[in-house]
C-alpha cells in the first residue's frame, strides 16, 4: 500500500490550517505594531509636554522628529535611552546659569507629566530653571536608580516619599535651595551609593543613621549650614569621597574608613589633632583640612602617601619641625602648608624642578626667606598657647587697699541684694493676681525710665509672641560662660564685623541654634540698673520682619561691680543680604519680581513696627539694602535699627547701636517728619530692587529717580526698559508702575512730600495683589497681555 496519497493529504491539510491561521497571525502582528506605535506616540507626547513645561530650551531644538525618539542622536546635553521601546533614561542639561522658568511654571504639573514615563531608571534634569518644592509624587517613578536635579531652584525639604525608592543608587540635588534638617530616612535607601547635597541651605546636625548606608561611596555636603560632630563613619567601608567643606562641623576629627580617596574638611570648626591612623589611608589622593583650628604636630608621612596628589593644611595651628631629607610622593601636584606654626627646613623633595607642582608655605617660621616667614619665637609662643583658653583681659591690678575696699563694697552690696530680694518677694506676694512673666535674672520693674502705666499701655509684642509665636525662644539673660562656649572663647573664626561700639560674633548655642552676638564695651562706671530701661526696650523688639533680640548678658568688673561689657544676643539669619539676592548675587539666585515685592512688603511692615509698634517709636534707622537679611524662607528682616542703649555714647557721639553689625544715628525723641527719613531710605532700597544693580551714591540716586519719572509718563515698553532684565518679562505693568510711583514719592527731597509708611505699605500690598491676581490667571487679555484688576491704589501725604 502506497503512503504517498496519505502524505499528500497531510500536507494539504496543514496548508489549509496555515492559510486559515495567517489572518490571525497578521492581526496579532498588526495589533502589536499598532500598540507599539501608540505607545511610542504616547511617550512622544509626554516628551513634547516636557519641552513645553521647560519653556522650549535651546538644548531641545534637535527634537524635531518625535516619532523615533529612541534612536535620536545623543550628545553631552541631551540623551534618550530606550529598552524594548520604553524610555529608561532621560538626560537634559541646560545652559549654565539658566534663569528661573516663568511664573506660570508648575513643578507639580511638570512632575505629574514626567511620571508618565514609568520605566525611567535614570533621570537627569540639570540647569533648567526648575523651581518650587519637589513634589513627593516623583517617587511614582518606582524604578529610578539615578536622580540628578543639580543647579535648579528647588526648595523646601526633601520629600519623604523618596524613601520608597528602594532601587535608588544615586541622589544628586546640588546647587538648589533645599533646607531644613537632613532626614533620617535616607538611611533606609538600601543601595544608595552616591548622596550629594552640596550648595543648599540645610541647617542641622547629621543624623547618626547615615552611618548605616554600607554601600555609600560618595557623600557630598559642602556649602550648607550643617553643624556639630560628624557621625562615626568608620563602618562605611566603601566610602571613597567625603566632602564637608564650608559648614560648621567640629570640633573632633571624624572617624572614617580607610578606603577614602578624597577627604575635604576645609572651612569648618575642627579644633582637634589629626589622628595617627590617617597615615594608613593608602588610597587617599586629595586631603584638604584648610581654614580650621586644627592643632598638634603636622604628620609629615602624609607627603609620602603613595596616592597623594593634593594636600592642603593651610590656615590652622599645626606645629612641628620639617627637615630637608623628608620624602615625598613623586605624584604630588599641590601642597599648601601656609599659615601654621611650622619650623625647620622645607623638604627638598617639595622644591624639585617639577613645573606642575605648586608649593605654598608662607606665614610659618621656616628657615627660609621665601614666602613671608615669621621669626622663630612667633611659632614657639603661639604653639605654647594652642588649646589653652586665654584668660579674660582684666583691669590693671589695684593696690591692696583698693582690693580691701572692693571686698567691703561687695559685702555691703550683698546686704543690699538680700534686702532687695526680700522686697521683691513681698511685692510678689501682694500681687498674686498678676500674670507671671518669663523668668529673667534682672527684674523688669527696676526701670526708672518708664512708668508701669506707660509699659502697660505700650503697643509692643505681647507676652505670647515674646515666648515663641515667632518661632523664637523667649527673651532671657545669658551667662558669660554660655557666650564663651558658643563663640569658642570669641575665636577669630566666629568674628563677623566691628564698629565703633564693639564687635559682632557668630555663635552656636548648646541646642545647636545659631545666634549673632554684639559685644559693647562700656566707658565710665555704670551699674546694671543704668541700662535696665534700654533692656526693657530691646526685649520688646520682636517681629517677623526684624532680626529679633533673644537676650543679653552683663559682664562686670570685680572691684566695683560696674558694667564692663554688654552682650546683646540676636537671632542669626544665614541667607545673606537682600543685595546679594538682587544686584550682587549669582544670576540663578536672583529673586523673582513677586519675591521682590514680598520682600518690600516685609521691609515696610518692619519699619511700621519700629515706628508704631512700641512706645516710644524708633526712627531715623539709616536703612540700607545691606542691612536687610533674608531667612531660609526668603523672608526679609531688618538687621540694623536704632537701639539707644548707651546714653553717654549718644551724648558724646550721637550714635546708637544696631543689631545687625552696623552703627546708626541715634533715634532720640521724635522730631517733625522724623519717620519720613526711613521712608526716604526705603525709597533707595526700592530703587535698587527695581533696577537690579547697586545704588551707591546720592548722584546715582538722583539720576535714576529722574529716569523713573520719565518712564512713569511714557508707555509700558519704556517702563520695562528700566527694570532688571532678570525679571523684566514676569512683572505686570500695573504692579511695576505702582512700585515706581512709590519709589519716586519716597525719594522726594522735602520730607513733607513723602508718603507715610502706612501709605507706602498699602500701595506695596496693592502691587502684590495685582501681580498675584495676574499670575493666578484671573485676568488675561485676548492677545495674552496682562490686564490689571480694577483696584484703586492710594498715595496720600
Amino acid at each position: 500500500m502506497s503512503l504517498a496519497p496519505a502524505a499528500d493529504s497531510a500536507e494539504t491539510a496543514m496548508a489549509k490550517v496555515s492559510l486559515c491561521s495567517m489572518p490571525l497571525v497578521l492581526a496579532i502582528i498588526l495589533l502589536s505594531a499598532t500598540h507599539s506605535e501608540q505607545h511610542q506616540s504616547s511617550q512622544a507626547q509626554t516628551l513634547l509636554r516636557i519641552v513645553r513645561f521647560l519653556n522650549f530650551p535651546t538644548v531641545l531644538d534637535s527634537w524635531n522628529n518625535y516619532k523615533d525618539l529612541c534612536n535620536t542622536e545623543a550628545n553631552s546635553s541631551l540623551a534618550v535611552v530606550c529598552y524594548e521601546e520604553n524610555i529608561t533614561q532621560l538626560h537634559i542639561i541646560g545652559e549654565k546659569d539658566a534663569p528661573l522658568l516663568p511664573r506660570n511654571f508648575s513643578i507639580d504639573s511638570f512632575i505629574t507629566t514626567l511620571v508618565k514615563l514609568p520605566s525611567l531608571k535614570v533621570l537627569t534634569l540639570v540647569s533648567l530653571g526648575l523651581w518650587g518644592p519637589l513634589p513627593g509624587k516623583i517617587a511614582r517613578l518606582s524604578s529610578l536608580e539615578i536622580l540628578n536635579l543639580t543647579s535648579n531652584f528647588l526648595y523646601g525639604a526633601i520629600p519623604l516619599e523618596l524613601s520608597s525608592l528602594t532601587t535608588l543608587q544615586t541622589l544628586i540635588l546640588d546647587d538648589n535651595m533645599f533646607s531644613g534638617p537632613l532626614p533620617d530616612w535616607l538611611s533606609s535607601l538600601p543601595v544608595l551609593a552616591v548622596l550629594s547635597l552640596k550648595k543648599n541651605l540645610f541647617n542641622s546636625s547629621l543624623p547618626n543613621p547615615l552611618s548605616d548606608l554600607e554601600n555609600l561611596r560618595v557623600l557630598g555636603l559642602s556649602h550648607n549650614h550643617f553643624y556639630g560632630e560628624v557621625p562615626d563613619f568608620s563602618r562605611l567601608t566603601n566610602l571613597q569621597v567625603l566632602e564637608l567643606e564650608n559648614n560648621a562641623f567640629g570640633p573632633q576629627f571624624p572617624k572614617l574608613g580607610k578606603k577614602l580617596v578624597t577627604l575635604v574638611l576645609s572651612k569648618n570648626k575642627f579644633r582637634s589633632a589629626i589622628p595617627a591612623e590617617i597615615i594608613s589611608y593608602y588610597q587617599l589622593e586629595r586631603l584638604d583640612v584648610s581654614s580650621n583650628m586644627f592643632v598638634g604636630p603636622f604628620p609629615p608621612s602624609l607627603l609620602s602617601l603613595p596616592s597623594m596628589t593634593y594636600l592642603n593644611f593651610s590656615g590652622n595651628k599645626f606645629t612641628g619641625m620639617l627637615f630637608e631629607n623628608m620624602s615625598c610622593n613623586a605624584e604630588l601636584r599641590a601642597v599648601d602648608l601656609s599659615s601654621n606654626l611650622l619650623t625647620g627646613s622645607l623638604p627638598k623633595c617639595l622644591l624639585s624642578d617639577s613645573k606642575d607642582r605648586v608649593v605654598l608655605y608662607g606665614r610659618n617660621c621656616l628657615d627660609t626667606r621665601n614666602q613671608n616667614q615669621h621669626p622663630f619665637p612667633f611659632c614657639r609662643n603661639e604653639a605654647l598657647a594652642v588649646g589653652i583658653i586665654p584668660e579674660r583681659s582684666k583691669r590693671k591690678q589695684t593696690s591692696k587697699a583698693a582690693l580691701a575696699l572692693g571686698l567691703i563694697g561687695a559685702i555691703c552690696g550683698g546686704i543690699v541684694l538680700v534686702g532687695l530680694i526680700y522686697f521683691i518677694h513681698r511685692r510678689m506676694n501682694t500681687n498674686k493676681t498678676m500674670k507671671k512673666s518669663p523668668p529673667r535674672s534682672i527684674t523688669e520693674n527696676a526701670s526708672s525710665g518708664y512708668t508701669s502705666k506707660l509699659l502697660s499701655d505700650a503697643r509692643y509684642v505681647s507676652q505670647t509672641m515674646r515666648m515663641g509665636a515667632l518661632g523664637l525662644p523667649g527673651y532671657r539673660t545669658f551667662s558669660f560662660e554660655e557666650l564663651e562656649e558658643a563663640t569658642q572663647n570669641f575665636d577669630t573664626c566666629t568674628f563677623m564685623g566691628e564698629g565703633s561700639h564693639g564687635q559682632m560674633y557668630r555663635g552656636q548655642l548648646k541646642d545647636g541654634s545659631f545666634v549673632a552676638i554684639r559685644c559693647l564695651k562700656i566707658k565710665g562706671s555704670h551699674s546694671t540698673q543704668n541700662f535696665m530701661h534700654h533692656i526693657e526696650l530691646i526685649m520688646k523688639l520682636r517681629h517677623r520682619h526684624l532680626v529679633s533680640a533673644l537676650g543679653h548678658c552683663f559682664e562686670c568688673y570685680l572691684d566695683d561691680a560696674s558694667v564692663s561689657r554688654i552682650f546683646l544676643v540676636f537671632e542669626y539669619v544665614p541667607n545673606g543680604t537682600l543685595r546679594s539676592w538682587i544686584s550682587e548675587g549669582h544670576p540663578r539666585r536672583s529673586l523673582t519680581w513677586t519675591q521682590r515685592i514680598a520682600a518690600a512688603v516685609g521691609i515696610g511692615r518692619g519699619i511700621q513696627f519700629l515706628h508704631t509698634g512700641i512706645i516710644p517709636g524708633i526712627y531715623s534707622n539709616n536703612l540700607k539694602i545691606t542691612d536687610i537679611l533674608l531667612d531660609q524662607n526668603l523672608v526679609a528682616k531688618i538687621s540694623s535699627y536704632n537701639l539707644p542703649i548707651l546714653e553717654e555714647s549718644m551724648e558724646q557721639g550721637g550714635q546708637g547701636v544696631s543689631s545687625g553689625g552696623s552703627l546708626t544715628s541715634s533715634g532720640g525723641s521724635r522730631m517733625k517728619h522724623d519717620d519720613r527719613t526711613d521712608v526716604r531710605n526705603f525709597g533707595v532700597i526700592l530703587l535698587e530692587m527695581i533696577k537690579g544693580r547697586p545704588v551707591k551714591s546720592e548722584t546715582q540716586v538722583e539720576v535714576l529717580e529722574d529716569q523713573l519719572q520719565v518712564a512713569l509718563t511714557a508707555d509700558e515698553a519704556a517702563r520695562r526698559s528700566m527694570v532688571d532684565p532678570l525679571v523684566r518679562q514676569t512683572c505686570l505693568d500695573q504692579s511695576l508702575k505702582t512700585l515706581m510711583e512709590i519709589c519716586v514719592r519716597c525719594l522726594c527731597k522735602d520730607p513733607a512730600d513723602r508718603p507715610s509708611i502706612e501709605d507706602v505699605l498699602w500701595n506695596l500690598q496693592y502691587a502684590e495683589q495685582v501681580q498675584d491676581a495676574w499670575l493666578g490667571g484671573e485676568s488675561q487679555s485676548s492677545e495674552g497681555s496682562p490686564v490689571s484688576p480694577s483696584i484703586p491704589s492710594r498715595l496720600t501725604y
